[in-house]
C-alpha cells in the first residue's frame, strides 16, 4: 500500500514539476544507481527546455519538451530473455498557461503528452500517456511589491490527473517554500522536500528527500512463468541525500547530489497495472549531476 502511494505521488511530480514547483528553464542531467544485492544498474540521461512566451502583462504561455534515455542493465538471472528490454526512452511535450490574479495569487493550467516506450516496434497507442493539472500560486519571494518581506515564502495548491496513475480522479498538489534566514530555506512538498544552507551567493548545500522514477510501455510483452506477461515497466524511488550547487551566474548553476534510496521499486506490470515481477527492490546509493538554467 505504501509503495502504491509513493507511485501515485511520483506521477503527480512528473505532471507538476515543469510549471509548478521549479523555475528551471533548461537542464542537462545524468543519474547513476547501481542496484544493491544485484548485478543490475540504472543509468539515465535527461534534458529539457521550457519556453515562456509573454501573452500580456504578467500572463505567459509556457511550452516545454523533455527527453529521457534510460538504461537498466539486467545482469541477474531472470525468468525471461532480457535481450532488447534494457533501454527505454521518453519524450514529453507540455503546454501551459499562467496568469496573475488578485492579492498576489497566480493560477496555472497545464496539459502534457508523454511517449514512453522501448520502441522495439512502431509507436502505438499504448506508448502514450496524458496528463493535466490546475494549480494556484502565491509567491512572496521577489519583486518590488514584496521587497520588504522579511521571510520570503511561496505556496502552491492544486490538483492533477495522469492516465498512468491508474486512478480515475485528480490528486491534490501542495508545496510550500520559505526562506526563514538569509542563509537558510526549506521546501515542503512533492516531488522534493529540502533544507538549504547558503554558504555564499555562489555555494549552496542542501539535505533533501525526493521522488524519482520512470514508467514505460513494453511493445512486445515479456512472457513470464504461470502465463503472466509484463507489458509495462515502472521504477518508483524515494531518495534521501545531500547536494551541492555552484552558481556560475544568478541563473546558471552546476549541481551534484548523492545519497541513498529509502524505497527502490523496479517492477514489471501487466495491462491491468498489476505487479507480475519485481526486478529489484533493495535500497542502494545513487549519484546525480547536471547543469541547469533557471529564472
Amino acid at each position: 500500500m505504501i509503495k502504491k502511494l509513493f507511485c501515485l505521488l511520483f506521477f503527480v511530480s512528473r505532471i507538476t514539476c515543469s510549471l509548478g514547483q521549479t523555475t528551471d528553464l533548461a537542464r542537462i542531467e545524468y543519474t547513476y544507481a547501481p542496484q544493491s544485492s544485484s548485478d543490475n544498474s540504472f543509468r539515465r540521461f535527461r534534458t529539457f527546455l521550457n519556453f515562456p512566451i509573454p501573452i500580456a502583462e504578467d500572463d505567459y504561455l509556457v511550452a516545454g519538451i523533455e527527453y529521457r534515455n534510460i538504461n537498466i542493465l539486467l545482469k541477474d538471472d531472470l525468468p525471461f530473455n532480457n535481450e532488447g528490454f534494457e533501454r527505454y526512452q521518453s519524450f514529453k511535450f507540455t503546454v501551459g498557461y499562467t496568469a496573475k490574479m488578485k492579492n498576489d495569487w497566480r493560477y496555472a493550467i497545464k496539459a502534457e503528452t508523454i511517449i514512453a516506450s522501448d520502441f522495439s516496434r512502431r509507436i502505438n497507442g499504448d506508448d502514450f500517456i496524458y496528463g493535466g493539472s490546475l494549480f494556484f500560486i502565491k509567491d512572496r519571494t521577489g519583486g518590488d511589491e514584496v521587497k520588504n518581506v522579511k521571510k520570503p515564502w511561496r505556496i502552491i495548491l492544486g490538483a492533477t490527473y495522469g492516465t498512468n496513475a491508474g486512478r480515475p480522479f485528480p490528486l491534490p498538489i501542495i508545496n510550500y517554500f520559505r526562506k526563514m534566514h538569509p542563509n537558510w530555506s526549506y521546501t515542503l512538498g512533492v516531488p522534493k522536500t529540502n533544507l538549504k544552507y547558503y554558504i555564499t551567493d555562489k555555494h549552496i548545500l542542501q539535505g533533501f528527500v525526493t521522488l524519482d522514477g520512470f514508467f514505460a510501455n513494453i511493445q512486445e510483452d515479456i512472457n513470464l512463468p504461470n502465463n503472466k506477461a509484463g507489458s509495462t515497466i515502472s521504477m518508483t524511488t524515494v531518495l534521501s541525500g545531500m547536494g551541492y550547487e555552484y552558481l556560475f551566474t544568478k541563473n546558471l548553476l552546476f549541481y551534484f547530489y548523492g545519497g541513498h534510496t529509502l524505497i527502490n521499486d523496479i517492477r514489471l506490470r501487466n495491462d491491468n497495472a498489476d505487479d507480475v515481477l519485481t526486478l529489484n527492490d533493495a535500497n542502494t546509493f545513487y549519484l546525480r549531476s547536471g547543469i541547469k538554467f533557471k529564472i
